[in-house]
């Protein structure tokens, strides 16, 4: 799977646009409409915080860096205490650093706009759109000139792989 986004002008177009992802087969839940704080998006799919925020990247980071921490002072027991402590007891250690790491990394994360999204704040600001379909890399092509095409107001901004590239 694959995020694009477009850039939209104004309301009116951007439901002409979710209009015509709906016609294509795409879901409400790939898509997400980011727009000026207190603007009503009605029945208009609004991107959530998982969207607008770090969150997720947050977490991998706190897993991977409380896990790394948490073997680290498993090994160091291990080492300079003296004890005896086989795999389980360090793998136990490595989990819960993992776990309070991710937790920790994700509510900061919670608290940072989306890296991604921050390029399109001033726009955003100005009264546009932003509008972020996420669709299997195949249909890419297709899907962005059917949108530019029909609504030449609609800008195409970009690619974002949202799954690890082995995916589809």
């Amino acid at each position: 799977m694959r995020r694009i986004y477009f850039l939209v002008p104004n309301i009116d177009i951007t439901r002409k646009v979710v209009e015509e992802l709906r016609s294509q087969g795409i879901e409400d839940r790939h898509m997400h409409i980011l727009a000026k704080r207190d603007t009503p998006l009605e029945d208009l799919p609004e991107a959530n915080e998982f969207q607008k925020t770090d969150f997720i990247p947050a977490v991998e980071r706190g897993a991977a860096l409380g896990a790394t921490t948490g073997l680290l002072a498993g090994l160091v027991g291990l080492r300079f205490a003296g004890f005896a402590i086989a795999g389980g007891p360090i793998l136990g250690i490595l989990f819960y650093g993992a776990t309070i790491g991710a937790i920790m990394s994700g509510l900061a994360g919670l608290q940072v706009g989306n890296s991604k999204v921050k390029q399109y704040e001033e726009a955003i600001e100005q009264g546009e759109f932003l509008v972020m379909v996420d669709i299997p890399k195949e249909r890419i092509e297709e899907i962005s000139q059917s949108i530019t095409k029909h609504h030449p107001k609609a800008e195409f901004e970009g690619i974002e792989p949202i799954l690890p590239p082995g995916y589809k």
